[in-house]
């Protein structure tokens, strides 16, 4: 029997290259006389320009040319912004500031030179006249009237308002038997991906063709966007994505630097490379999160939830990247979490301040609601003096339930949330935790246990619902001698398609896993896809490789048949052969002479397939006769490969529940992990590593927000946390020992059953470190405590009651 592949922990195919160094990112593409761009960016967080004088650095040694925004004002269009809300106010944010700049780090001149350093020296002799204006980095005060307005012809700081959610909200609110109010902060965070970004651009005046190399998740969009932005044919635009180190959807994006260089290799006739450095990357890549609201939820005395409405001011940043105006509608959709709440409001208050935009950064909108409902729930728990468990327990809906419409509008696919809670709880032995953490506080030791049920958005997702299509697309093709060659839209990196994709097809197909090549991410190559990002690209992509290998086996087996002289309904197909059925093998089938005689075959020429007698053929057997194409049926084409673009019905929705213990040192504040579990659901599973190394980094992001990271300017605008000395980002002495399981339920979305894992950790983690962090200090009255939870905060809570005669 051949092997199987699909459920089983396969190491990466991709791995190898990458350990060993021999991957190519944007920087390892060497082209000859490439030329290397800096960019002059503002000092001040809002100034008009009054002039920009380049002269000296146009004499400097090795300067090429310098660009400011006058001299692309009218040849680049504006950064996109794809979301479409009613009533959406959006800047005309260009790649390079003209009169204003309205962030620190806004792009102001491109210094091209002969190399980086003189670029970089260059930009230095810039001299920018600046006039300073009042600056708003608030998101709650650029709110209100009389705040400095950042865009004048707005009038104010709302970007949009926005009112979503069912039911009656007031009546059920009045009919609780409690109310509960709660501010909920989730702080800026930066993404940090270990590459930062790249772009090389190289123009063919002769051929008018542009290439541009870019670490981007959306290869084939940015391509669109692209031509649009510098006014050129899209066919003669092609976007090749190489390796990409992180992205975690900060390259979710259409930045301007993307067609800055595109268009200035335009005009100079040689290659352009800028490779971001981490200032710039904390400065000008796009923010994630950025939240500050206010939950208020109601409850029955059992703990019935009867209704949540969640007023949030959303912090957009200066201007609008690709999705910024989109992400807080992603946290009003899921408000519901895995609970049955009669009704649900969200009313979002998007606003402008003059920090970098914020966008779709891992999770995009979905952790933030997470964490509201399930501090919410948290406060219901403390409130009645109930469990955290029983609470969550009490307000799930059942398995048979499911399709599960929420109050916010979306229909859950499947769930059976008490058996990935029962699980934790037993792998925990969550009775045994209670009964220590009751031990220790009579010790005096301060001992936290914190529980997260959550339930995710995932395979974004149907096209009505998408800015820019929603479905994937894919190609399968079979060569002449037999190797698997799959072409995916999707555009893996890190996620690990280039193996469970070649896992699905070694198994459809019976082949070897290493018999298959995945292809992604040039634009000249791939068949037109739209991307990687909201944990999509198996669920909706690999779903279109299986659909596109089914139909390549529905035209082989009629090869087989022909070829055979068989009935195609008498054709078995196993392991990688077609074979005649016992019966038609008793009634001894004649094997046809062939269609077409057989001309003399040159030296070069492939092998002649042996058929004749045969009484089954291997798929490599009929790859070979399909591109001979000497006794293909009448009508049928040559060549063995098939398309298929797929549109989801449904978004799918994984779930799970995470735990996690903790224990505060009291003399410094410090938070240590003493377990960590999490049993998560991400419907069928392909590679059992892949999901537990998506979980473990998702796990680390959401411990980095919960207890480290925070993106902090001051009140002029300058970003404080500026480099990685000043942002904390989790390192591996931080991360305690993760026990990770899992519950498989499959999803009726795509005839795979998979769900989507990429985001899960970083969804469940973050609300379940806050509340171990909380219920340790519950002794101390302490109910919520907003993120990050610094070991300061916690030592001056401790210290005070201490001091106050509390224990």
């Amino acid at each position: 029997m051949a092997q199987k592949y699909v459920g089983q922990r396969v190491k990466r195919t991709e791995d190898p290259r990458l350990i060993k160094g021999l991957g190519h990112y944007v920087d390892d593409i060497r082209l000859p006389d490439t030329l290397h761009v800096s960019f002059l960016r503002s000092m001040y967080a809002h100034a008009r320009i009054s002039g920009v004088d380049v002269s000296e650095a146009l004499k400097a040694p090795g300067v090429v040319a310098v660009y400011t925004g006058r001299d692309a004002a009218e040849k680049i269009g504006p950064v996109p912004c794809a979301a479409a809300l009613p009533d959406l106010k959006v800047p005309d944010h260009r790649v390079l500031a003209t009169d204003r700049v309205y962030f620190v780090g806004h792009p102001i001149a491109a210094v091209v030179a002969t190399d980086r350093y003189a670029a970089r020296d260059a930009v230095d002799l810039i001299t920018v006249d600046y006039e300073e204006l009042p600056v708003v980095v608030d998101a709650e005060a650029a709110a209100l009237e009389g705040s400095p307005v950042i865009h004048e012809h707005f009038g104010d700081n709302i970007a949009y308002r926005l009112t979503a959610g069912e039911g009656d909200i007031e009546a059920a609110l009045a009919s609780a038997d409690r109310r509960l109010k709660q501010r909920i902060i989730n702080q800026r965070l930066a993404p940090v991906a270990m590459e930062p970004r790249g772009v090389l651009a190289r123009y063919l005046p002769g051929e008018e063709e542009l290439t541009v190399w870019s670490s981007t998740q959306i290869p084939h969009l940015l391509r669109t966007q692209l031509a649009l932005m510098i006014g050129m044919p899209e066919n003669k635009l092609r976007v090749i994505t190489p390796e990409v180190g992180g992205g975690f959807g900060s390259k979710l994006n259409v930045y301007a630097e993307e067609a800055l260089l595109g268009w200035i290799a335009m005009q100079l006739g040689r290659p352009v490379k800028w490779i971001e450095t981490r200032r710039e990357n904390m400065q000008a890549t796009i923010h994630g999160r950025g939240q500050v609201g206010e939950i208020k939820i109601g409850c029955r005395e059992d703990g019935t939830l009867t209704g949540l409405r969640y007023n949030v001011v959303a912090d957009l940043g200066a201007y609008h990247q690709l999705l910024t105006p989109a992400i807080p509608t992603l946290t009003g959709l899921m408000l519901s979490g895995c609970y049955k709440i009669p009704a649900i409001q969200i009313n979002v208050t998007g606003v402008f301040t003059n920090k970098v935009a914020t966008d779709a950064y891992r999770g995009a909108g979905r952790p933030e609601a997470t964490y509201v409902v399930e501090r919410a729930l948290d406060l219901v728990a403390a409130e009645l003096g109930l469990d955290v468990v029983e609470v969550r327990r009490r307000n799930f809906p059942k398995p048979d339930e499911f399709p599960f419409k929420t109050a916010t509008g979306l229909f859950y696919d499947t769930g059976d949330y008490e058996a990935a809670l029962d699980k934790a709880l037993a792998n925990s032995d969550y009775t045994k935790l209670r009964e220590e953490q009751k031990r220790a506080r009579e010790e005096g030791r301060l001992v936290g246990i914190g529980v997260s049920t959550y339930v995710e958005i995932c395979a974004l997702g149907p096209s009505q619902a998408m800015p820019a299509g929603g479905w994937e697309s894919a190609t399968v093709r079979i060569e002449p001698t037999g190797k698997v060659t799959i072409l995916t839209g999707a555009s893996p990196h890190g996620q690990g398609q280039e193996t469970s994709f070649a896992q699905i097809a070694a198994d459809e197909l019976g082949v070897r896993i290493g018999d298959v090549t995945v292809i992604h991410g040039d634009t000249a190559i791939v068949q037109y896809g739209i991307g990687t990002f909201g944990s999509r690209a198996t669920a909706v992509g690999g779903t279109a490789v299986y659909i596109a290998i089914e139909r390549l086996k529905e035209k082989a087996h009629k090869i087989a048949a022909h070829i055979l002289g068989a009935d195609a309904s008498s054709l078995a197909f196993s392991e990688g052969r077609y074979s005649l059925t016992g019966a038609q093998v008793a009634a001894g089938a004649e094997v046809p002479e062939p269609v077409v005689p057989v001309a003399q075959a040159p030296a070069a020429a492939l092998p002649e397939p042996q058929t004749e007698g045969k009484r089954s053929l291997t798929l490599q057997d009929i790859a070979l006769a399909a591109h001979l194409a000497k006794e293909l049926p009448p009508d049928m084409e040559p060549g063995l490969s098939a398309t298929y673009f797929f549109e989801p019905k449904n978004f799918t929705f994984p779930f799970g529940t995470h735990i996690a213990v903790v224990e505060i040192e009291r003399d410094t504040g410090e938070i240590k992990f003493q377990r960590y579990v999490a049993v998560d659901d991400c419907g069928r599973v392909i590679n059992p590593m892949l999901v537990d190394g998506q979980i473990h980094g998702g796990i680390v992001q959401a411990l980095g927000q919960a207890l480290y990271e925070e993106v902090v300017y001051d009140e002029q605008g300058q970003l404080v946390t500026g480099t990685l000395m000043d942002y904390a980002v989790p390192r591996a002495k931080m991360i305690p020992w993760l026990e990770l399981d899992r519950t498989e339920t499959p999803t009726p979305v795509n005839p795979l059953g998979v769900k989507g894992v990429g985001e899960a950790g970083t969804i469940g983690a973050t609300p379940a470190i806050v509340a171990a962090v909380v219920d340790a200090l519950a002794p101390f009255g302490v109910r919520h405590l907003d993120m990050p939870i610094k070991p300061e905060t916690v030592w001056r809570i401790v210290s005070q009651q201490t001091s106050g005669g509390g224990r």
